[in-house]
């Protein structure tokens, strides 16, 4: 809750603090990491520092979470929160370094703001900090005691290293040591950790695309410009052992009988086809409509597995769109002209954000309620300000 005093210094000051937050949060990032460059290993994605992805993530998520309490004084924005600490859950973020981030963040707000900061602005603006902090710390908390083990961060072997379409691999992994395993949901992902030649550590998040439950499978597309799935495709291979975190992320499947629709583009394909295994395995009757786009019909990485499992389902369609001609494809990118869309569906969008941006434009347009569409990115969430 949002105390009486702050309200109006955060409604006045929202639209300044917006105006400025990209560079409040170049400026945080600079301080923090000049004086814990540590946080790089393990934690931190370098890539995603030197393409500004990080900053306008946290930017993102500070001005919706303020603008959220100025509308909302007495709640919090729910979804974003637990879409953000599942995140923090699968770096194994704990409750001591949310000060770290306090301090420095604080010092480039008193920065970036020096020529309006007084302390009444300062301490409003710190109210909202850990009114978001204690929350996200508060769900965290839940997140780890849910799972099958203490340990956030576990030990697995490769053993599997197979191609997936012409420039991905799939990596299925058992357990290196006797850890208890936790169940995965349909759709969620897990944290890999990989060593970087230079000896620091890169994490990355990668949407679970099959498995059991002694198992983890994902399949990772290969990134030119990154740092962690050319490090995969090149360097690591069977019998090594790689660090996972416990299964995180709540896009995950609803359980009940109403219609399905999974819609991705890419290696976006990849929660799909772990919803489309799960449904398999249940031997659900439910009624499903799988809509993939991709550039050409060998770059879709997991072609097979989810043609397989559509086949497997009583009422399971398939719809597939190429940007180079196929036989029985649509030609072009995707659209929901002439898909009909089934009473009470649920709509799971997971690619690239234009495609997803389009698509659930076009599913609220067909009357798919908001709070039936769902939707995973792949690295910071560039979108919490525009859904």
């Amino acid at each position: 809750m949002l105390s009486t005093q702050s309200l109006p210094l955060i409604e006045a000051t929202l639209p300044l603090v917006g105006e400025r937050i990209q560079a409040i949060a170049k400026n945080f990032y600079a301080r923090m990491f000049a004086a814990h460059p540590e946080l790089f290993d393990g934690l931190f994605s370098r890539s995603n520092q030197k393409n500004g992805s990080q900053q306008q993530a946290l930017a993102g998520s500070i001005a919706v979470f303020a603008t959220y309490l100025v509308n909302n004084p007495d709640t919090t924005p729910e979804a974003m929160l637990s879409r953000i600490a599942h995140k923090h859950v699968s770096l194994d973020i704990q409750p001591e370094q949310y000060d770290v981030v306090y301090k420095y963040l604080f010092e480039a707000i008193a920065d970036e703001l020096s020529d309006v900061i007084t302390a009444e602005i300062a301490g409003a603006w710190t109210e909202v900090y850990w009114l978001m902090a204690h929350a996200l710390i508060k769900l965290e908390k839940g997140l780890y005691a849910g799972a099958a083990n203490d340990k956030p961060l576990a030990p697995w072997t490769v053993i599997g290293k197979d191609a997936a379409g012409t420039d991905a691999l799939t990596f299925t992994l058992e357990p290196a040591d006797d850890t208890p395993v936790s169940p995965a949901l349909p759709g969620q992902y897990v944290s890999v950790t990989v060593g970087m030649p230079d000896g620091i550590r890169q994490v990355r998040q990668y949407s679970l695309s099959a498995g059991t439950a002694t198992t983890r499978v994902f399949t990772t597309k290969l990134d030119a410009d990154g740092e962690v799935s050319p490090a995969l495709h090149r360097d690591v291979q069977i019998g090594d052992t790689l660090i996972l975190s416990n299964p995180c992320g709540d896009i995950t499947l609803t359980e009940g009988d109403t219609p399905l629709i999974l819609a991705s583009a890419g290696i976006g394909c990849t929660p799909s086809a772990s919803i489309l295994r799960s449904l398999v395995e249940s031997d659900s009757k439910r009624e499903v409509i799988v809509l993939h786009a991709e550039s050409t019909l060998e770059r879709w990485a997991l072609r097979d597995q989810m043609n397989e499992d559509v086949a497997l389902l009583e009422a399971a369609e398939l719809e597939l769109w190429l940007e180079i001609p196929s036989d029985g494809a649509h030609e072009g990118f995707m659209s929901l002209d002439g898909v009909t869309i089934p009473e009470n569906a649920s709509v799971y969008l997971c690619g690239p954000l234009p495609f997803m941006r389009s698509l659930r434009s076009q599913a609220l347009k067909s009357g798919v309620p908001a709070e039936r569409i769902h939707y995973e990115i792949f690295g910071p969430d560039l979108w919490l300000a525009s859904v």
